[in-house]
């Protein structure tokens, strides 16, 4: 995948972009559909991530494959990518971003924390972090605002990618952020597809009855549905 910031022209050096797009959840609240195959107009998130994620010229992608790995993989085998699977992805998702963040080839700038169920996230969005990023001045942790609001993605720096993968520090940890806030870098935005997300059946029906799109399920087989 090349980068959308060249070198030469523009107002910023070009940095080395890296991605880890999180798609090892169980999503339990979603009943039993599996959050990176739910398509939008026909096409599963997981892939709508990444076609954006190229069109913003991000150079690495890590996928992190957990809950129905094999349909989650099996819908992406035609991408330049890593995949890395989560065996212990009922533990939450902080093992996922480090399991991520490690298997990334080489030092990165900057590394973009991309949720596999947020719907609405194109090119465009990822470029506007990544443009705020540059411009952020301080903090080692972007994270977009709306009116308040934290949403998703995040973008971290390369110290944070280094403490992350060096310690059990979770920089991409809510909590953690939250408990220091000197290492945050808010971008306030208008705009709301980063706080749009699909946790329940009632979110995806929502957004259907909103927007007119088509939204489909793709349902838990049995041996892959939990005992809760």
């Amino acid at each position: 995948m090349g980068c959308a910031f060249k070198q030469g022209g523009g107002l910023y050096e070009r940095l080395r972009i890296g991605a880890v797009l999180l798609a090892a959840g169980e999503g339990r609240r979603m009943g039993g559909a599996v959050k990176a195959l739910i398509t939008l107009q026909g096409v599963p998130l997981i892939r709508r991530h990444l076609i954006a994620l190229s069109g913003a010229g991000v150079d690495e992608v890590v996928v992190v494959t957990g809950h129905a790995a094999e349909r989650v993989e099996a819908a992406i085998t035609d991408f330049p990518l890593t995949v890395v699977r989560n065996d212990h992805w009922q533990d939450g998702q902080q093992g996922s971003v480090r399991l991520g963040l490690e298997a990334m080839s080489g030092n990165f700038d900057a590394i973009v924390i991309v949720l596999c169920d947020q719907p609405l996230i194109q090119s465009g969005d990822i470029v506007e972090l990544l443009a705020a990023f540059k411009k952020r001045g301080s903090g080692h942790v972007l994270i977009p605002t709306i009116s308040g609001a934290r949403g998703n993605p995040i973008v971290l720096d390369a110290e944070a990618i280094g403490s992350i993968r060096s310690s059990e520090v979770n920089l991409a940890c809510r909590k953690f952020v939250q408990d220091n806030p000197a290492l945050v870098k808010l971008h306030e935005t208008t705009n709301t597809r980063f706080l749009t997300d699909l946790d329940t059946r009632e979110d995806v029906e929502r957004l259907a009855a909103k927007s007119g799109w088509k939204l489909g399920l793709e349902l838990a087989l049995p041996d892959e549905v939990t005992a809760t």
